[in-house]
């Protein structure tokens, strides 16, 4: 019994850390995870090292292939617009059932999330910035109090969290966020989803003005 939970704690602990990295792009898409070189690294067996990367491929982050290791997703066009439908009917939800069922601690918490992301954009921290944008929309899952809901939020937790790292206008993103705030703390539903709603279509400009600046960067580099 003390075996199987060490095993799960190491497992745990190689899955955050390996999902901490690829989320904000220290492991590039497409790199290897050679479940050997994984192990060394972080001093286990392997083992807790080929559950983790069963718990990645489940949340969608690595691909695993035949004998002993994985690779980190590539995410296709295909992959993104089927994201962004999912989150055109779920976060409007969220948001509109935050504002309507908030308490004042879940409030205070969200408060204080939003104002470590203007923390982070004014220290340049670009990806502390992106995690707690994220943590953002978990909060106000929580804040929803619907645990359907939270569920299904949860099983597209990490590929949300991926997402974020291919914007550019994070202050963009910050501003969106306190109009959300402000619509949740005022409990007006109806302007929480739509403003939700039209801050998932901003999320999707960015993501392609990012793309396209990656694509001329590339090419110019190629001259």
């Amino acid at each position: 019994m003390i075996r199987a939970q060490e095993r799960g704690l190491e497992s745990g602990r190689v899955a955050s850390w390996l999902r901490d990295a690829i989320i904000d792009g220290i492991r590039q898409p497409g790199s290897r995870l050679i479940e050997r070189d994984l192990a060394g690294e972080f001093g286990v067996s392997r083992v807790p090292v080929r559950d983790a990367l069963k718990v990645l491929e489940a949340e969608g982050l690595v691909e695993l292939r035949p004998r002993t290791w994985a690779v980190v997703r590539k995410f296709t066009l295909e992959d993104l617009v089927d994201l962004d439908e999912v989150r055109e009917v779920l976060e409007p939800m969220a948001f509109r059932l935050a504002a309507e069922r908030h308490r004042p601690d879940g409030l205070e918490r969200l408060r204080s999330v939003l104002q470590e992301a203007h923390e982070c954009g004014d220290r340049a921290d670009a990806i502390a910035a992106r995690r707690a944008a994220a943590d953002f929309h978990e909060v106000v899952v929580a804040l929803a109090e619907n645990g359907l809901l939270a569920d299904l939020m949860k099983s597209i937790r990490s590929r949300l969290r991926w997402s974020l790292v291919l914007h550019d206008d994070l202050a963009q993103v910050t501003d969106e966020h306190v109009a959300l705030f402000e619509a949740v703390r005022d409990r007006d539903g109806e302007r929480a989803g739509a403003l939700a709603h039209a801050h998932v279509e901003s999320t999707r400009r960015g993501r392609l003005s990012h793309a396209t600046a990656l694509r001329d960067a590339a090419g110019i580099l190629a001259e």
